[in-house]
């Protein structure tokens, strides 16, 4: 290991421990001011989740989120200089985190808040013309033999879990008026779809939140539409649509 290398794990490593070799300018005792370096920089990680994960922080409340943040500020340092990536193997942390067990719910909520992260930052990309889907739309047999190239800021949702609605719960001002009314053994989906620098967090159905994945991954119309659970097709291509969010189509031969 290089002496950046060194430096970087004995940072978030053991408390106490300090880089062999370091000096204070003035004589001083490098350790702690080493630990002042570490503290902020462990502050700042969780901070950031913090920004991040909002709402799964008020579901847990600051003192809980920020005790399992720091864990996982430990375990999972920064692979990117990018600060905005940070935290995207959080959800799967919180999964696994015994203490927050008895909030399954808790992990696919936080995946809804990062997949806004990501579709937030996300490329930028146009619309196809309406003009040109109206007249594919318009024609069954092509329809049913498209690829759909979607926006790179669309995203979906599924969990077994009513995340939405605890989402949408807390971006008024009383969320606590509104989380009694939930039934969080409801499974729901999500698509986020980013308009200029907006990203809407819209409840859709498991079965359109199917159709859209498999179309991202480059199925046909016709095979996504019979590989997702029954689903009213009229209204998720009514979303995309309104959205921007078809880019591109190609068809089989």
């Amino acid at each position: 290991m290089s002496v950046h290398d060194d430096f970087a794990a004995t940072l978030l490593g053991d408390a106490g421990v300090c880089p062999p070799g370091l000096r204070a300018w003035n004589g001083s005792d490098p350790a702690q001011r080493f630990a002042v370096y570490r503290n902020n920089v462990t502050v700042s990680l969780i901070d950031a989740l913090a920004d991040t994960y909002p709402v799964t922080q008020a579901m847990l409340g600051e003192e809980f989120f920020r005790a399992m943040a720091r864990l996982y500020v430990r375990a999972e340092p920064p692979r990117s200089p990018v600060l905005a990536w940070y935290g995207d193997s959080f959800p799967d942390f919180v999964q696994g985190f015994p203490p927050a067990s008895g909030l399954p719910y808790l992990a696919d909520l936080a995946r809804l808040e990062m997949r806004y992260v990501q579709a937030y930052h996300a490329a930028d990309a146009s619309a196809l013309p309406m003009a040109d889907l109206a007249g594919l739309l318009a024609d069954a047999n092509a329809l049913a033999r498209v690829r759909f190239s979607l926006h790179p800021a669309l995203e979906t949702v599924r969990s077994r879990y009513a995340v939405v609605s605890l989402w949408i719960a807390h971006q008024g001002q009383t969320p606590a008026n509104s989380l009694g009314e939930i039934n969080l053994d409801l499974g729901e989906a999500a698509l986020l779809i980013r308009q200029g620098l907006e990203v809407e967090i819209v409840r859709i159905e498991a079965g359109a939140a199917q159709f859209i994945d498999c179309l991202r991954s480059g199925a046909s119309f016709a095979d996504a539409v019979h590989s997702a659970a029954p689903f009213d097709l009229s209204n998720a291509l009514a979303l995309l649509i309104r959205g921007g969010a078809i880019t591109h189509f190609t068809l089989q031969e």
